[in-house]
């Protein structure tokens, strides 16, 4: 039989089982998301405002609909006798929210009028769709093509021959996960996983590794990745060893990757020298480095910037964060722009965060070889060939 309390149908809020109530298949709550749900109130109104738009979901509506044509079919669900399913659009707005400000997923619940469950999944569904449908076009695997390109826009830009991208890793806080020890525990006392990502000259990202203990170094993280042990093996094509146009007098030496001192100086890794009493030539090296290297400290701070959730102790499972930070990844190239890098760097200046930089853990005991490239690249920095007219006022 069915009952009516308060204009309600009971069966429409729980079914009688055993003598006890289950739970609701649709919140009473959530009974009023199309009245008053922020998606079908807020966000049809910010379509209208595109600064607006932009502010609320670090997007402007045409992305977004773009965006909504790579994932639709993989966040589309059917709908039951039960319950209607969310519709691929709201799915993506939520996701694309809780990336942008951080918000808990509860509050997002709440203002969507979503249930917590429903939320999260479309988190970890809009996630794994753009991972899953974008990684081939916005993150590829690198060629010898995508090298060389890398290569000529580190010396056009910033005055860096053969250089195949800058290297870093930072710390993305999460949540303690359950029954992991110290693994996630890092030195600053926070659990985290670790972003290792090589970023050309305009900011993006080529190469990432996502999901390493927070307890790592970089160098560490680095020994272990695809892209450090392919070209320790030599098993990555990179172009040959020759010096782009313009940097002939450079000589046969090998391309390399720009790194701080958290990484091991290699003959295809170049970090600067240490110490402080160093002589002029070799402090010019370390400005040339400092300044090719600061691409990938822009890129992060680029890609903060825009998903403040990076900012946030993030409470999903370690292996749902590392598909999150890969989709943050993928979007930041797809949303890269000239005008925008600008705006959204000085947002992080004015912020004043950061991601948790990876303290120095491994050891510094370089090859004769390794040593011997750094100083033909010192050299060169000081030659008149390879010097630029204001390195002199810089150190």
């Amino acid at each position: 039989a069915t009952c009516l309390v308060a204009g309600c149908c009971i069966d429409a809020l729980y079914v009688l089982r055993r003598g006890r109530r289950s739970r609701f298949w649709v919140h009473p709550l959530n009974q009023q998301r199309r009245q008053q749900g922020n998606f079908y109130h807020l966000v049809a109104e910010l379509r209208l405002d595109s600064q607006r738009h932009h502010q609320y979901f670090r997007m402007i509506a045409e992305q977004m609909d773009e965006l909504l044509s790579f994932i639709g079919t993989e966040v589309t669900r059917q709908s039951t006798n039960y319950r209607a399913a969310i519709e691929p659009k709201q799915r993506l707005a939520v996701a694309l929210r809780y990336m942008a400000s951080g918000d808990s997923l509860l509050s997002l619940a709440y203002s969507y009028r979503l249930g917590h469950t429903t939320v999260m999944n479309s988190v970890h569904m809009v996630c794994a769709a753009i991972e899953k449908t974008m990684m081939e076009r916005f993150l590829p695997r690198p060629t010898q093509d995508t090298w060389e390109e890398v290569a000529d826009g580190f010396w056009k830009k910033w005055n860096f021959p053969n250089c195949l991208g800058a290297l870093d890793g930072k710390h993305v806080t999460i949540q303690a996960p359950p029954q992991t020890g110290s693994q996630y525990f890092n030195y600053e006392k926070t659990f985290s996983i670790v972003l290792l990502a090589l970023v050309d000259s305009n900011y993006k990202f080529r190469v990432i590794q996502v999901g390493d203990f927070g307890r790592t170094s970089d160098g560490g993280v680095y020994a272990g990745s695809a892209l450090g042990r392919g070209m320790e093996t030599k098993s990555l094509h990179v172009p040959p060893s020759t010096s782009l146009p313009g940097a002939a007098h450079l000589g046969d030496v090998p391309h390399v990757m720009v790194g701080d001192a958290a990484f091991p100086l290699k003959p295809y890794l170049m970090r600067p020298f240490p110490g402080l009493n160093l002589t002029h030539q070799r402090r010019i090296f370390n400005y040339r480095l400092s300044r090719a290297r600061m691409v990938v400290e822009n890129a992060f701070g680029i890609l903060s910037s825009r998903w403040r959730v990076l900012h946030r102790r993030i409470n999903l499972h370690p292996q749902n964060v590392d598909t999150l930070v890969v989709a943050a990844c993928i979007l930041h190239n797809f949303l890269l722009a000239p005008r925008e890098n600008m705006r959204l760097l000085e947002e992080a200046e004015q912020q004043g965060r950061n991601l948790p930089p990876i303290r120095n853990m491994g050891g510094n005991r370089a090859s004769r070889e390794a040593c011997h490239v750094r100083e033909i690249f010192s050299t060169y920095f000081n030659s008149p060939q390879g010097s630029v007219s204001w390195q002199d006022r810089m150190v």
